[in-house]
């Protein structure tokens, strides 16, 4: 049995812990354990309970008056069984006010107030197949040696009504208010196209009185093209389909809720004169039909309770193809007498449970943060809680994406926060409960050095995302680093590969790129590689040997600077002409280079500052990584022109068209503007020739440009 325990500080008095699991029983000692709560006698329960109590009532009203809740259905169940627990732990605590006894909300005074004849009570919850189990011994401990089918509906995610008919004519409808006292909202029901407003059956007589029980709901459909015009207008969009049938249905006119695409299921009769003559209750759903009423589009009756298990689980699995939001199963006793026999708590029928579905959030405390590095060296805050199961999962570790976020979120080590599982697959730190926090949360800070390596880590203003300035030696980022030295346009040490990197690294040859150059020293190792042989191994070390003299744009690309690809690195080698000098060059040399912003020649300044990509530098120069001597810099013809290359050419790829022209001193830029030279278009060039048509850039075809290049000197 796994045990989580979330420790709540509640203001200044007392603590409560909640716990998640899938199974609590009772146990003695000084430390009393039962489901949800473990509390210790030294703490003031009184307390505790008036803070969940004014938790709840708050969201009570946001939820059931305001039509705006503040927290998920999960999130207000789990603090709900948290005061029942407690409740039942401690009898003689129960305060006046509690809302474990009450069922909704007060009704809204601009609608008329209307007492329900027959309550409309409540259901009981149940999250695990344990608990399922358990109220199925209930039932059954009061049904002795009787026979027990269940009734099997989905459990709506709508607002609760009730509809009185006399003589087949819809009289009134009242919404569940606090299900002694609802609103009057008959007009508004009536605009729902589905509802019945009159009865009429050609299999049975229409009873004099009837009152249905049942849900207003928006399905998915409507829902979705709801708020779809109301995007479109430029109105308030509706977080669900629960709060906008709500909504509709309290609007004080009806045109309103005529507009919305509501519809009515009914769950259940309160009362039937004379009696429908139905003995279960799957009976009178079906008898309901007879005179139009829709009920849910899957309902089983089911022998046992494995059976409800069963069904509940294929109805977990199709929830995504219904037409409606639904939240898990309602499970009834299918037999009238035997509901009967069974009777009603303060608030909800011993008869009939809930069976939520896994819940989507879930309450945990943060215990620690953690910083990991991504292989591009990007800091990533990992939260690591105390594991909590979240929609059937149980959940240790969530990201919190970058020292934005947790400023977003105010989020602090000893927070209780709701674990959300988004799209049911990646979790997700959606909310922070500060009435919770405790006097010891530590706040967080974005770490001085790599938690790998040491290296300085640098946000550049503007940037969300911090990084370790060691991208040559961290090595988080090794893979990357190597697999970008060695590609084609940087140092081109090919057989270099994927597999080869990794058998390397297992073998702890490779630690950084230098290391590279010292794998001769190592012949008889890299031969013990599988399907490495002699010729493959000696094929390796001639590649490394010939990537020794290369360019300095070249060597600059292979370095990894972020921000720096390879035309950036070729305006670089341009302008400093020297290793050393592009060293030296402070931010405002760099940001005069071409193709450099300020944010690029932070980046630049940044990886010259770190003392570990420099030794890994003086390693690299020192294996004898050479280029030429830079030559003098001649006036050309196209300098500083930007010249676009779109479409395809077929007398030479883009890149040898791009190398043309930067021998020429020209920039070529992957997009379009007004500063644009000329555009070479090939065949199918598309978007990019409409743009330069439309802002009066030259255009030049394939022959075209080939002629131009040839009277420079640039030829094929």
């Amino acid at each position: 049995m796994q045990v989580t325990l979330l420790k709540f500080s509640l203001k200044k008095h007392a603590s409560i812990s909640i716990i998640a699991t899938d199974q609590i029983s009772t146990k003695g000692g000084n430390t009393a354990l039962f489901y949800g709560v473990k509390m210790t006698h030294d703490v003031s329960i009184p307390v505790q309970m008036r803070q969940l109590i004014d938790l709840l009532a708050q969201h009570n009203h946001a939820y059931y008056v305001m039509d705006q809740p503040t927290i998920t259905d999960s999130e207000y169940d789990q603090l709900f069984q948290q005061l029942k627990a407690l409740e039942a732990q401690y009898p003689e605590y129960l305060q006046a006010d509690t809302p474990t006894d009450k069922v909704g909300g007060k009704a809204l005074p601009k609608f008329e107030n209307v007492t329900h004849v027959v309550p409309m009570l409540s259901l009981g919850n149940v999250f695990h197949q344990d608990d399922l189990f358990e109220f199925d011994r209930k039932v059954k401990e009061r049904l002795p040696h009787q026979q027990v089918q269940y009734d099997v509906e989905l459990k709506f995610d709508g607002l609760a009504i009730s509809l009185w008919y006399e003589h087949g004519v819809l009289i009134r409808a009242v919404t569940r208010g606090d299900g002694e006292t609802g609103e009057l909202i008959t007009e508004n029901v009536k605009t729902i196209r589905n509802l019945p407003k009159v009865l009429c059956s050609t299999h049975q007589p229409v009873p004099e009185l009837l009152e249905v029980r049942g849900e207003v709901l928006m399905p998915k459909a409507g829902f979705e093209k709801l708020n779809a015009q109301n995007a479109a207008k430029g109105e308030k969009l509706f977080a669900n389909p629960r709060n906008a049938a709500a909504g509709s249905l309290r609007q004080l006119d009806p045109a309103i809720a005529r507009s919305r695409p509501l519809a009515f299921y009914a769950y259940g009769i309160a009362q039937c004169q004379p009696h429908h003559e139905q003995s279960t209750m799957s009976a009178s759903l079906a008898w309901l039909t007879q005179f139009g009423f829709a009920i849910g589009e899957q309902h089983f009756i089911c022998d046992s309770i494995e059976e409800v298990q069963q069904r509940y689980d294929e109805i977990n699995q199709l929830r995504a193809q219904l037409k409606v939001e639904i939240d898990g199963v309602v499970i009834k006793v299918d037999d009238l007498k035997q509901q009967q026999q069974l009777g009603f708590l303060s608030r909800e029928p011993r008869w009939a449970t809930a069976y939520k579905f896994p819940a989507v959030a879930a309450l945990t405390t943060i215990e620690n943060i953690d910083w990991q590095v991504g292989r591009t060296g990007t800091l990533t805050p990992v939260a690591r809680l105390n594991p909590v199961a979240v929609g059937g999962v149980i959940v240790s570790n969530v990201t919190l994406h970058n020292i934005g976020e947790i400023h977003r979120l105010d989020v602090r080590i000893g927070d209780t926060v709701s674990v959300y599982r988004s799209g049911d697959v990646i979790p997700k730190v959606e909310k922070v409960w500060p009435e919770f926090r405790p006097q010891t949360a530590l706040a967080v800070h974005l770490p001085e050095q790599c938690p790998v390596c040491d290296s300085p880590v640098v946000m550049p203003e503007g940037e969300a995302l911090a990084r370790c300035s060691g991208g040559l030696y961290c090595a988080a980022q090794r893979i990357e680093a190597i697999r970008h030295f060695v590609s084609r346009k940087a140092l081109d040490i090919e057989g270099l590969g994927d597999r080869w990197v990794e058998s390397l690294l297992h073998l702890d040859l490779l630690n950084n790129v230098a290391d590279i150059y010292s794998l001769h020293q190592h012949r008889e190792q890299l031969l013990s590689i599988e399907k490495m042989g002699e010729k493959s191994v000696q094929n390796l070390f001639d590649a490394i040997e010939n990537s020794k003299k290369t360019t300095l744009a070249a060597f600059i690309y292979a370095l990894g600077i972020r921000g720096v690809g390879e035309t950036t690195a070729r305006m670089l080698a341009q302008t400093f002409q020297t290793l050393d000098a592009l060293q030296a060059a402070d931010l405002e040399a760099l940001k005069k280079t071409p193709d450099v912003g300020a944010i690029t020649a932070e980046w630049i300044v940044d990886f010259f500052q770190a003392p570990h990509n420099l030794e890994v530098l003086q390693r690299l120069l020192a294996a004898g990584i050479h280029w030429d001597a830079p030559i003098a810099p001649t006036r050309q013809p196209l300098n500083g022109e930007s010249w676009v290359i779109t479409g395809t050419l077929s007398q030479m790829g883009r890149d040898q068209a791009t190398q043309m022209l930067q021998a020429l001193g020209a920039r070529v830029s992957g997009s379009i503007s007004s500063k644009t030279k000329c555009l070479v278009a090939g065949e199918k060039a598309g978007s990019k020739l409409e743009k330069a048509e439309k802002l009066g850039v030259s255009v030049m075809n394939e022959t075209e440009f080939l002629a131009l290049m040839a009277e420079y000197g640039q030829n094929l």
